[in-house]
């Protein structure tokens, strides 16, 4: 066997291990549908806080700060509920039409850990936030900390899947300095980027 054919045969096997332990199922209308929901929940949530909006009530008819706070908090465990559970139905019939493997194994915890350990640290973090009254920063902590989950799970997925990342992590980072707009770039982070990000992961991968 000639030096090029070696070079090939091991690239290829590169290839095929890469492949095998990657999680390909993840589908792109999933991405853009959670964006809906997200921007969807963030006027929701610019409801039940109460922002001086023309098409919203009177905010001064409305509940007490951390009455409204912790709805918010509510509306936002609810959203991502149903975010959870609309990648986990759509990857499961993409994984089946296109026979790719769809299962909870070594592959699926690794990746599953790589994410949930940064959003549940954000989680815990934001929670404190809250409790302690500082309500100002909740916002960028989501998306910093749900930027970092993205990054640190992209080794065991689409590699692309880490700009998402980095542009969660850098509008949380604009938000720090940002005052009173946590609900703008909630919207922006959590709906826009994932909506366009989306329609580019269709783009690269499943566009046939």
């Amino acid at each position: 066997m000639e030096h090029k054919d070696i070079e090939k045969t091991l690239v290829d096997i590169k290839e095929m291990m890469s492949k095998s332990s990657q999680f390909q199922a993840l589908s792109g209308w999933s991405i853009i549908i959670i964006g809906i929901f997200a921007c969807i929940g963030a006027v929701m949530a610019a409801a039940v806080i109460g922002l001086d909006l023309p098409f919203l009530q009177d905010p001064g008819a409305l509940a007490p700060v951390p009455t409204r706070i912790w709805t918010a908090v509510g509306l936002s465990l609810a959203l991502l509920a149903v975010s959870t559970a609309t990648v986990t139905i759509m990857s499961y019939y993409k994984a089946k039409r296109h026979n790719l493997p769809f299962a909870f194994d070594s592959r699926m915890r690794k990746m599953s850990l790589n994410f949930l350990i940064p959003l549940a640290a954000g989680g815990l973090f934001s929670l404190a936030m809250i409790l302690q009254g500082h309500y100002g920063l909740t916002s960028s902590i989501m998306l910093i900390f749900y930027g970092l989950a993205l990054v640190n799970c992209q080794h065991y997925t689409y590699p692309t899947l880490r700009f998402l990342g980095y542009g969660e992590i850098l509008l949380g980072l604009i938000d720090c300095f940002v005052v009173h707009h946590a609900l703008l770039f909630w919207f922006l982070g959590f709906g826009v980027l994932h909506i366009l990000f989306g329609i580019i992961y269709i783009l690269l991968y499943e566009k046939k």
